[in-house]
């Protein structure tokens, strides 16, 4: 008998395809109305896996699925699922990071280089005719080649960062973990040191940590202040992670020479955010993995996932609660 599956969020045909040949699957989108979502705890309820983006799980979630094992989130984020609730329940934990790590790198070293370069600031500039004559001082920007890269967290992505970082503009490279990434230190000349001495000695800060109890608020503005003056900080993480009254008021001090901002604390971030109305500031709305393969290959990854993880064949290496598979072996 196929295991149950609910689809949380759509998916490529040729993905939902793949489930329903191995799964009978229930699709739903994110449920809305009361009565949506009463039908989708009633679909819960014998449901062994489950599969979506953006969605939020804790105990009471839980409640509506005693027979789930399994939960794959199309994301590299996991912030709105209450990680202790699944282990507590013995529900094993998937996400995507690998097959996002590289598009969403792409999208830190652009918004890198846009800071740097006045990007977006002189496009405008250009646009409303106000080049009239050869540029001068005020609008020069600041060298990325040979400068120092502080990335917070050396993930999957972190180290996709501290490959362009390093073997594309020959920077130096520093990274914070709770645990030392020996690969990116060999091959990137990555060197592992306390927050503190990454952010006085970087040029560029880059965050790529999940969102957790523990990250939230990691940057503010003690943080802040000691970075360099004209330092450039980007954020490609979750929003939460950055104080952005904190870094709004370092920015129109002139403390920073600018941020990269794809995550905010609140999304869609209203128009009237502070970090909006600075020239410094380069805004764009959570699209780290937005292209059209990578998310294909998200979906893809998270329905492989799942199903190796029903079969009793999970793939570690996207295990964010791996203790309940160990559970399950020793078992």
């Amino acid at each position: 008998m196929k295991p149950v599956v609910v689809l949380a969020s759509p998916v490529p045909e040729d993905v939902l395809q793949q489930l329903e040949a191995r799964c009978s699957v229930r699709r739903f989108d994110a449920p809305r109305a009361k009565a949506d979502l009463v039908a989708f705890h009633g679909a819960l309820a014998d449901a062994q896996g489950m599969i979506g983006a953006g969605m939020k799980i804790d105990a009471d979630f839980l409640a509506h699925a005693p027979q789930l094992r399994v939960v794959s989130t199309i994301s590299a984020g996991y912030d709105t699922i209450k990680v202790d609730d699944l282990t507590a329940r013995n529900v094993a934990l998937f996400n995507t990071s690998g097959a996002l790590a590289g598009t969403t790198a792409d999208t830190a070293l652009a918004l890198m280089l846009a800071v740097a370069r006045r990007v977006v600031e002189l496009d405008g500039w250009v646009r409303q005719g106000q080049w009239q004559k050869v540029v001068g001082l005020d609008h020069f920007g600041v060298d990325v080649q040979g400068k120092t890269l502080g990335i917070i967290g050396m993930g999957s992505i972190g180290a996709e960062v501290a490959r362009r970082g390093a073997l594309g503009f020959g920077m130096r490279v520093l990274y914070t973990k709770r645990t030392p990434n020996r690969q990116a230190e060999q091959a990137f000349g990555a060197r592992q040191c306390d927050l503190q001495e990454l952010l006085t000695q970087s040029d560029f800060v880059c965050v790529t940590v999940p969102l957790t109890p523990q990250t939230r608020n990691l940057i503010g503005a003690e943080q802040i202040a000691s970075m360099k003056p004209n330092a450039v900080l980007v954020n490609i993480a979750r929003g939460g992670i950055v104080d952005e009254a904190a870094l709004a008021a370092a920015l129109k001090a002139g403390h920073l020479a600018g941020a990269g901002l794809d995550v905010f604390e609140t999304e869609p971030t209203p128009a009237d955010n502070p970090l909006l109305q600075l020239p410094n500031v380069v805004a764009l709305p959570h699209i780290g993995s937005a292209t059209v393969e990578t998310r294909h290959a998200m979906a893809v990854s998270a329905a492989q996932n799942l199903l190796r993880a029903l079969a009793g064949n999970p793939d570690l290496k996207n295990a964010v609660n791996p203790v309940v598979l160990e559970r399950s072996r020793a078992g």
